[in-house]
């Protein structure tokens, strides 16, 4: 009879582990698609973002804008997922002495993320919405000089 308790108690504990097991990084798991070669080509230039899975917990993206020959914008991303939370890290070259800046999950959805840091000068939201498995919205907004601003890039899976 012990040996029966101790055997379900092993099972028991086997199997909570499991499913812990299961929901681990599943924020960062859920934003998935994300991973790819994304562009948004226009008359004005072209921006460009490329993500690739680091490991079970980390995405890591180059994002850069490219006028003619010129990269007018370059920013590496990591999102991580640490503990319960998923974090948006930015460093944007010649910006904040290029250390990456914060910007925590808000929003998860199948369909969209929205990260946010409210202390940060410009931009203040992140969002990423997905539209179909090839095409997704990218958009920052916030309070720049004073007045609600916004830019809005419709990315194309391009690998």
């Amino acid at each position: 009879m012990k040996k029966t308790i101790i055997i379900l108690v092993l099972l028991l504990a086997f199997s909570a582990c499991k499913n812990s097991d299961s929901t681990k990084n599943e924020k960062i798991k859920a934003a998935s698609w994300l991973i790819g070669n994304w562009a948004d080509k226009s008359g004005e230039g072209s921006l460009t973002e490329n993500w690739v899975e680091l490991n079970d917990s980390t995405f890591q993206a180059q994002s850069y804008y490219v006028k003619e020959k010129d990269t007018l914008h370059f920013e590496s991303i990591t999102l991580q997922q640490k503990g319960k939370y998923l974090v948006y890290n930015a460093a944007v070259k010649g910006q904040n002495n290029d250390q990456p800046v914060a910007f925590k999950l808000s929003l998860g959805t199948a369909q969209q993320l929205v990260f946010e840091n409210l202390k940060h000068d410009y931009p203040q939201k992140i969002s990423y919405t997905k539209i179909t498995s090839d095409s997704m919205i990218a958009k920052i907004s916030g309070i720049q000089q004073g007045k609600p601003s916004s830019e809005e890039f419709s990315m194309k899976k391009i690998k």
